[in-house]
């Protein structure tokens, strides 16, 4: 079964688990849609298709000769993401008469946990964090990494010529990921990218400003499909930061990232795997010293499923 934190929030009955279930939605383009499939113990193995079997057309009396498929076997497996939140009991008693000092403490620890799952979820690399999970930065590779162009290709440039090759490019890479509508998925850049997006479309057309069935929110679209701020990292800077590197364009270039959002492995796409889902207590007060203590975890995991659930172009740049 798969589960938004949307969906969750609603269906929880423990208003300390559905208000931070609602902040991380609030606070993150990727919880905010991503469906969570749950598993059992702490790992998802499954078959990626490698190679299909042969297929002929036979003449009358003929034998077919017999083939079959091959499969690589993968595992994703799930880690831990969480934290503490105490708050003195003589700031809850002296400071409480404005502010419930606990739940702010609680929702900016939720808001630092979204912050570092959307960093994750595109630059997450287990070579440096052994405790994190890939990003789709790392996964992505072959025909699903797109280049704008040798020295990277301006969004808006001239106005005329450079704005439509980017727009071919963009589309280029929606084609990237099958199936990629308003409903599954959304293409996420930094908000620089975004507004030269806007500022090109306003010349070419295909970009509208429009209130998402989804999640209620204002957003922007590309030929109806969601384009979204892929937000910030815990040090405040652009997850999708405009520091990459494409031939001349040194330190100077972007990526933009198409995303389709399926609930399951069946459905060949990006898919955030759990088991348990986001997890709240309340501790109460701790033995060691006079504060109480809320616990937030999360076992989760990200499933790129099929080769072509999302994809990246690279090279772009904000001019």
């Amino acid at each position: 079964m798969a589960i938004t934190l949307v969906e969750a929030a609603k269906l929880s009955q423990n208003t300390l688990a559905r208000g931070v279930m609602e902040t991380f939605v609030q606070a993150s383009p990727i919880l905010d849609r991503i469906p969570f499939m749950t598993i059992e113990g702490n790992a998802f193995a499954y078959n990626e298709e490698a190679t299909l079997p042969g297929i002929a057309f036979r003449g009358v009396n003929e034998a077919y000769v017999e083939s079959t498929g091959t499969f690589n076997q993968k595992s994703e497996s799930l880690v831990i993401l969480g934290g503490d939140a105490d708050v003195d009991k003589f700031i809850v008693q002296t400071r409480g008469n404005l502010n419930d000092q606990r739940a702010e403490q609680t929702a900016l620890k939720v808001k630092a946990a979204s912050y570092k799952f959307q960093d994750t979820f595109f630059n997450g690399d287990v070579s440096v964090d052994t405790k994190s999970f890939d990003g789709l930065k790392k996964r992505l590779t072959g025909a699903q990494v797109i280049s704008a162009g040798t020295n990277g290709i301006p969004v808006l440039g001239n106005g005329g010529t450079d704005t439509h090759s980017f727009m071919d490019k963009l589309d280029e890479l929606i084609a990237s990921v099958p199936g990629l509508d308003a409903s599954n998925g959304a293409i996420y850049a930094n908000a620089a990218i975004i507004g030269k997006l806007r500022s090109a479309g306003r010349r070419v057309g295909g970009v509208e400003i429009v209130r998402e069935d989804l999640t209620g929110k204002r957003i922007v679209t590309w030929n109806g499909v969601p384009l979204l701020d892929a937000g910030a990292n815990l040090a405040g800077t652009s997850v999708i930061p405009q520091t990459e590197t494409q031939g001349t364009a040194s330190g100077t270039a972007s990526s933009i990232y198409a995303v389709r959002f399926g609930g399951s492995e069946g459905d060949q796409a990006v898919t955030g795997l759990t088991n348990g889902g986001v997890q709240v207590y309340d501790l109460g007060e701790l033995q060691e010293k006079p504060a109480y203590r809320t616990r937030i975890e999360f076992y989760t995991g990200l499933g790129v499923f099929g080769g072509k659930a999302a994809a990246r172009l690279t090279g772009v740049l904000n001019a």
